[in-house]
């Protein structure tokens, strides 16, 4: 495997460990997923011809954008349902606009 291959696979191994814990968890019933893309990607290319290297690093690359991609649109179906009530949804994206300029919202008093 060639160095930008390598480096291709590196990147492509962080950003699927980066959206399996985002999207799927790693609480202990769950760490199995990342369990099983550590041991495949940490599988010697010795023991894999290039072919299936190269299968393997496309299906891992194609489960990321799945994973992406199906947490984005339940995200854009959960903003335009207008019959929930978006309050909780509406502090987050205020807190996140608050802290970017190094602002903190102030909590609300509920009696």
């Amino acid at each position: 495997m060639g160095s930008n291959q390598a480096l291709q696979a590196a990147k492509l191994y962080r950003q699927l460990l980066k959206s399996v814990k985002q999207h799927i968890g790693v609480e202990g019933h769950q760490s199995h997923f990342t369990e099983f893309i550590k041991q495949e990607f940490r599988k010697s290319p010795q023991q894999l011809d290039l072919s299936l290297i190269q299968q393997k690093v496309k299906l891992a690359s194609d489960y990321t954008f799945l994973l992406n991609s199906v947490h984005h649109q339940k995200d854009l179906l959960f903003s335009y349902n207008i019959a929930v009530d978006r309050s909780e949804e509406m502090k987050r994206i205020l807190g996140k606009s608050a802290a970017s300029v190094g602002l903190q919202l102030p909590d609300v008093y509920q009696p």
